[in-house]
């Protein structure tokens, strides 16, 4: 995988309070939940030097512009992204504070994904092997 240089932002629109913890979570590939359960307890700990240096997060951090998509960032060699033939791209994460789809999940979109593209094949061959391709084929050749 090509490492790509990739910059942080903050992520309002899955943020709550300033896009921080959500900026934080997108930049390290991890859940948004798991940055704020550790913002809140260095809150909790260490209380003013927790709050004054996510308000100079949130002053100095850029906000995410309109143009930058998740799907361009640059992955943890932990992360597996397997692209299906439609262009979608499934993330799969292999531990629980990462960001991405559960494997059990992307199993099932997988194999929902193969169901429909059998079943597709099997109306193709239902439809060739039919007498009304054969007369079809024949009405096209005149």
């Amino acid at each position: 995988m090509s490492e790509l240089k990739k910059k942080f932002y903050r992520d309002t629109r899955r943020g709550k309070v300033g896009g921080v913890c959500a900026g934080i979570a997108r930049y390290f590939g991890w859940e948004v939940w798991v940055v704020r359960v550790v913002a809140i307890t260095a809150l909790i700990l260490m209380g003013k030097l927790t709050f004054i240096a996510y308000i100079a997060a949130w002053i100095i951090f850029d906000k995410e512009p309109a143009t930058t998509s998740h799907g361009g960032q640059v992955l943890k060699e932990t992360t597996t992204v397997e692209r299906t033939s439609d262009g979608r791209a499934i993330e799969v994460k292999t531990r629980v504070w990462e960001a991405g789809e559960p494997p059990k999940e992307a199993l099932k979109d997988i194999q929902a994904r193969f169901q429909q593209m059998e079943q597709s094949i099997r109306n193709m061959e239902t439809y060739v092997t039919s007498s009304e391709f054969k007369v079809r084929q024949e009405f096209n050749q005149l």
